[in-house]
């Protein structure tokens, strides 16, 4: 394993999550890789893509939640703390967590990139390892860049271990433990 970011951490994470709790609404910290990131504020095709995952999800699995932006502990040993823009998990699974829930439980999260230059590091790379080493089952990357979903899954040693990506217009099918098939049409609505 390489050295990481986090062996050189620019804080903890108790000094992050003091940071984190007195910010205003209008900006969102993360904390990936032992460094501070500024999320941008999505534009409004992000939000209506994202809405659309919950939508595709809650229509196929009724049980089932998209929670936006739920604060979760990624990394090993809790070094990484992300806001995905989709956490997919039991209805009600988050109700006794606090302000940051370790992923137990969690069954996908899902990000949409942004057109800034932090996505590629960020979405593509730093998040998706966090998420790998958390176990997270399934990493749902909408790439508006590619016009593509990227599907990573079966987490092992810290990194995804399977990939697949399709085209806006397909259909994708989510594997266990989510276990969906998105209609992807409507996302062409949205490319650029």
């Amino acid at each position: 394993m390489t050295p990481s970011t986090a062996d050189h951490a620019q804080m903890s994470v108790e000094e992050f999550e003091q940071i984190a709790h007195s910010i205003p609404e209008t900006v969102t910290l993360e904390f990936i890789n032992g460094k501070l990131e500024v999320k941008h504020v999505p534009d409004g095709a992000h939000d209506e893509i994202i809405m659309w995952v919950a939508d595709q999800c809650m229509q196929s699995r009724p049980e089932l939640r998209l929670y936006r932006e739920r604060g979760l502990k990624v990394e090993t040993y809790r070094r990484g703390r992300a806001r995905p823009d989709g956490t997919l998990a039991p209805r009600g699974h988050f109700a006794a967590h606090g302000e940051w829930s370790d992923p137990d439980g969690v069954l996908m999260v899902a990000e949409v990139t942004s057109y800034d230059g932090d996505t590629d590091s960020r979405d593509r790379k730093e998040k998706r390892d966090g998420y790998a080493a958390a176990g997270i089952p399934v990493y749902l990357l909408v790439d508006r860049d590619a016009d593509e979903l990227v599907v990573y899954t079966n987490p092992r040693n810290g990194a995804y271990k399977a990939r697949t990506s399709h085209p806006y217009g397909a259909a994708v099918t989510l594997p266990d433990p989510v276990s969906i098939t998105l209609d992807t049409d409507e996302l062409k609505n949205y490319a650029r």
